[in-house]
């Protein structure tokens, strides 16, 4: 440790102890998270919250790492061994006791059993882990993904395998970009299924699904489904429109896709007599990483992926974490591991991905294309988020249909920016939709807007006599326009 590492304080994988707690418990948790996480250093004869260097008697100081080892020893489960070693700073013994990243997780506390004696490392913090993440830590350790285990519960017919081949097939070839991509395209079988994990033959013989086709398919609500979100300003404080997604998984893939594209900024530039629809964000990466964000989801998790739009930013979080091994810088160079394997192989079939690993690298270079801020990588140690910022030249910006032909894309929305005088959110909401779609009628107001007919009436009708929308049509031919389009 230097003396720089010491004043910038504890962290998520540094912890400071004045000296040796009577109480083994009160840094043996600490050793266990370690284990179980990206390892660190437990610093003995550091003040925490001085960050003084106190150091240890050197008349004690041999006695102290023996009972620091033997403490390890005796109390972790399985073995866990540490490095423990001298080092002087600032004239003073210190004792550092490293620990690296177990393989046979999870870790912990003997005394205490598996149930109440494993430990985690959050936010600097080491905390007591759920049994969702003690479960996830084993499947890690064991290399095995949580998607691929036989559900012997449920039974499986052969009209639904087929049912689910079909469907596969055609999103894969709705997602084909070329006619030579849709003629790569083959019919899927239950012996691919077998042989993705998506189903699995019982030791009688019988086929069963996996957790794979449960997610899939989207037969269990609770754990396979996609939470969306857009706030008003950049803290969660004020709801301005919510979904939650289920169904199949690349249903929900879409649906969160177009929630987000819904709720960033459009505009368009002419390129000779064509018009090109411009995103404030790469939408390509935004698909990406909430397809990403389902891959590496852990489903053993009580929570759900979020994909949460801010004023100042797009954040997309998956429950999870990094997988071991993985770090964001490694990442950042294309690096990854699929937590859920057996939906990577139906994604990629699908034509939902293009390569494994490619997709960060592509992310950072478009950003950087957008004239955008590098997007951060926040590792929650449970949970991965990404935040991809948004432009302060487009705060405030109404999607608006203008034109510009040079220039970043930030710079392109700055010359872009018009003021319309919407009076509510629902306004707003009502007015993007139709810039995507060309226009809209009530029913798609009310699912909008989450609103009844007579609402969505109102808020149309307020919006024609203010100059923003046409009313076309009458009684069930009726729909709505902007304006602007004559």
């Amino acid at each position: 440790m230097t003396i720089e590492e010491i004043l910038a304080g504890e962290s998520q994988n540094v912890e400071f102890k004045v000296e040796r707690p009577k109480d083994y418990r009160k840094y043996m948790k600490t050793v266990i998270a370690f284990a179980n996480g990206k390892g660190g250093r437990l610093i003995f004869g550091v003040e925490d919250q001085t960050r003084r260097v106190v150091g240890i008697p050197e008349e004690t100081v041999f006695q102290e790492m023996d009972a620091i080892a033997n403490a390890i020893s005796d109390s972790c489960e399985p073995t866990i061994i540490p490095d423990i070693y001298l080092q002087t700073v600032e004239g003073k013994t210190i004792i550092v006791a490293e620990i690296s990243p177990g393989r046979q997780r999870p870790y912990y506390i003997k005394a205490d059993g598996v149930t109440d004696g494993v430990y985690i490392r959050i936010s600097g913090t080491s905390r007591k882990a759920d049994r969702t993440v003690a479960r996830e830590l084993y499947y890690e350790s064991e290399g095995r993904s949580y998607d691929n285990v036989i559900r012997t519960d449920l039974e499986i017919s052969e009209e639904d395998i087929q049912k689910l081949c079909t469907q596969m097939k055609e999103v894969a070839l709705s997602n084909s970009k070329n006619e030579s991509q849709r003629q790569a395209v083959k019919d899927v079988t239950k012996n691919v299924l077998l042989n993705w994990g998506v189903l699995a033959e019982a030791g009688d013989g019988s086929i069963h699904p996996t957790n794979a086709y449960i997610f899939l398919t989207g037969q269990d609500a609770f754990l396979s489904k996609i939470q969306c979100g857009m706030f008003k300003g950049t803290t969660r404080a004020v709801f301005v429109d919510k979904r939650d997604y289920g169904g199949p998984l690349w249903e929900q893939i879409e649906e969160a896709f177009r929630f987000a594209l819904r709720n960033i900024h459009l505009g368009a530039k002419i390129e000779g007599i064509y018009r090109k629809d411009i995103y404030e964000l790469p939408p390509d990466s935004i698909r990406e990483l909430i397809i990403n964000a389902v891959m590496n989801c852990s489903f053993l998790q009580p929570s759900h992926i979020q994909v949460t739009i801010y004023d100042d930013r797009l954040e997309i979080t998956s429950p999870g974490g990094l997988m071991p091994g993985v770090t964001v810088n490694r990442m950042k160079e294309g690096y990854s591991q699929i937590r859920n394997r057996a939906l990577a192989h139906a994604f990629s079939y699908m034509n939902l991905i293009e390569g494994w690993g490619t997709g960060i690298p592509r992310l950072l270079r478009e950003m950087k294309e957008y004239g955008l801020p590098e997007p951060e990588f926040v590792d929650m140690e449970i949970a991965l988020r990404i935040n991809l910022y948004r432009s302060s030249k487009s705060a405030g910006l109404m999607p608006d249909q203008c034109q510009n032909n040079a220039g970043s894309v930030p710079d392109y929305f700055e010359k872009c920016r018009i003021e319309k005088n919407f009076q509510s959110k629902q306004q707003e909401a009502i007015y993007n939709f139709i810039e995507k779609n060309g226009q809209i009628v009530t029913a798609e107001v009310e699912e909008l807007l989450g609103v009844k007919q007579r609402r969505a009436r109102k808020i149309l009708k307020e919006m024609v006599e203010g100059g923003l929308l046409r009313k076309i049509g009458a009684a069930k031919n009726t729909h709505y326009m902007l304006t602007e389009r004559k």
